[in-house]
């Protein structure tokens, strides 16, 4: 592989771990992913290792969390003990996933502590002078419009898989 060529992969793979940051995940799990997704050929964890420069438990941590998301998968090798992953290349498929982690229990927590707080913020519970008030009902409230329209999307992406993915992208490709 020559220099420039090395040089692009390294770009193309700093560029998703900044990606990944910015959606709130750790940077290396943007690492994996990019690695794996160039990568020709499903990769070992040593191999992860090696192409990223994380430790063996980052790589580890972090590809669990990318398998639960549908991000990656697991391939196995006849006669071979190590473990071996690939990249999802079916993006729709990708975020329905991402979009099913957001149903688990901790993200429906959240929610629910949100709407609580919003509920008791508008009851006027809680000894708080007016304009505190305002400016915590206003803030909460965005944060749950925010979970509201995530929630939104995720039925609704949710329905689209009835539709089948060749409708789907006929109906993106007129929206163009």
């Amino acid at each position: 592989m020559t220099e420039k060529t090395a040089h692009i992969k390294q770009d193309f793979v700093e560029g998703l771990s900044g990606i990944s940051a910015f959606w709130g995940f750790p940077k290396g799990m943007g690492a994996i992913f990019a690695v794996l997704y160039i990568s020709p050929a499903p990769l070992s964890l040593d191999e992860l290792v090696e192409q990223t420069g994380l430790t063996k438990g980052a790589i580890s941590t972090n590809v669990r969390a990318l398998s639960r998301m549908g991000l990656i998968r697991p391939v196995t090798r006849l006669g071979d003990r190590k473990d071996y992953y690939e990249a999802e290349t079916d993006f729709y498929k990708s975020i329905r996933a991402i979009l099913k982690e957001r149903q688990n229990s901790e993200f429906d927590r959240a929610v629910t502590s949100v709407r609580e707080t919003l509920s008791k913020l508008e009851s006027g519970q809680g000894e708080f002078d007016p304009a505190e008030r305002a400016f915590l009902t206003e803030r909460v409230r965005a944060l749950n419009d925010f979970f509201n329209a995530i929630d939104a999307l995720s039925n609704a992406v949710a329905r689209m898989n009835s539709l089948g993915l060749g409708t789907i992208q006929t109906v993106l490709k007129i929206l163009k």
